[in-house]
């Protein structure tokens, strides 16, 4: 299997695990930057770190919708879906790679290079697709195959490749491409984000509708810094970090002139970039609360891939779990490795969990 030009239902499925799989492997890179600044300060990065984290699981929740309805399976907790960061991202970009790391200035450079628009800085490539093998390190779900060799610069590319695949199915099938159960889509009646409500995906109409949601959220679209509802994309609102000034009605790309936001690198717990567990001593509390994280992110991992396999109901708590364990990241953050050393952080080495027998 590999991700080729979507020319079958399988191809289809094999595309929309990846774009979960993308989905996800932008959250413990953004919770890891939200968690870092210290409590009480920041607190205008705090939110716009948490609000876009809030429309990643959007996102994912929308995508897995969309696979549902195609006949796919969602499945969160299948070895090889939490990337080991750093890690490139499934839809191939290469120029970079995304670190678990504390909040800075670093991080939001690599965070606009994940919401990047299509259009930004690509004369170079003419606009178009470029076709390469998989780089090393890119992450690799058991839905998708290492010599995958289909490369995209950026999101929005990477879900219009889907949307053409879509198009090109329904052409051929109409609407028994849709052959999913409607009972196990999630709709908003079970998640609401600020930014936009959740689509239970049932056609055509309803699945453009989730994947122009994803787009315009991330990116923005055309020469606009805003979404469809009004709400600035996550690029542009990571970009107003940097710049120290908020956007607002009729600014253009690059240029906000609204209010002034107030930043404070320094406000952060030092955090070790990319922690793992051998980084903490065995029998240390860091090491226990290490594990722990794991055990509960896991856990978190196979409540969402039960919502998505029939019982839409455990969704709910699991949205919970994800700002829930936000005691987990400070028990780690707070505590030096070693005298004067960087802190603990989560190591996200949920498939050790496997391996280990737990």
């Amino acid at each position: 299997m590999s991700l080729h030009r979507i020319t079958d239902i399988e191809g289809l499925h094999r595309h929309l695990h990846a774009a979960m799989q993308l989905e996800h492997a932008t959250i413990p890179p953004y919770l890891t930057a939200l968690y870092s600044i210290k409590p009480g300060s920041n607190t205008e990065a705090f939110d716009i770190l948490r609000a876009v984290a809030v429309e990643e699981m959007l996102h994912l929740t929308l995508v897995g919708n969309l696979l549902n309805a195609v006949g796919g399976t969602p499945d969160l907790a299948a070895p090889g879906f939490v990337a080991t960061y750093p890690a490139k991202l499934p839809d191939g970009e290469e120029d970079f790679a995304v670190d678990c790391q504390k909040f800075s200035p670093e991080a939001i450079e690599t965070f606009l290079k994940i919401e990047r628009p299509a259009e930004l800085d690509h004369g170079k490539e003419g606009g178009k697709t470029v076709k390469r093998k998989k780089a090393h390190g890119a992450l690799n779900a058991a839905h998708v195959a290492a010599d995958s060799d289909e490369h995209f610069f950026s999101i929005g590319e990477f879900y219009k490749a889907i949307e053409d695949g879509l198009d090109r199915l329904y052409a051929e099938k109409g609407d028994a491409l849709f052959c999913g159960d409607p009972a196990r889509q999630i709709g908003p009646e079970y998640y609401y984000s600020g930014g936009g409500g959740l689509i239970a995906v049932t056609d055509m109409a309803t699945a453009k509708a989730a994947l122009d949601l994803i787009a315009e959220q991330g990116e923005g679209v055309t020469d606009t810094i805003f979404d469809q509802d009004g709400e600035i994309a996550h690029y542009y609102r990571f970009q107003q970090l940097l710049l120290g000034r908020y956007y607002q009605e009729g600014d253009v790309r690059n240029h906000p002139t609204g209010g002034e936001v107030p930043v404070d690198w320094d406000s952060v717990y030092p955090i070790k970039t990319n922690a793992r567990l051998e980084d903490f001593a065995v029998g240390s509390d860091l090491r226990a609360a290490a594990t722990a994280f794991n055990a509960t992110y896991a856990a978190f991992l196979t409540r969402l891939t039960r919502a998505f396999q029939g019982e839409p109901q455990e969704f709910i708590p699991a949205v919970g779990d994800m700002f829930h364990i936000k005691e987990l990241f400070y028990q780690l953050m707070r505590q030096p490795i070693t005298d004067g050393g960087p802190h603990g952080a989560p190591t996200f080495e949920i498939d050790r969990l496997a391996e280990a027998g737990q």
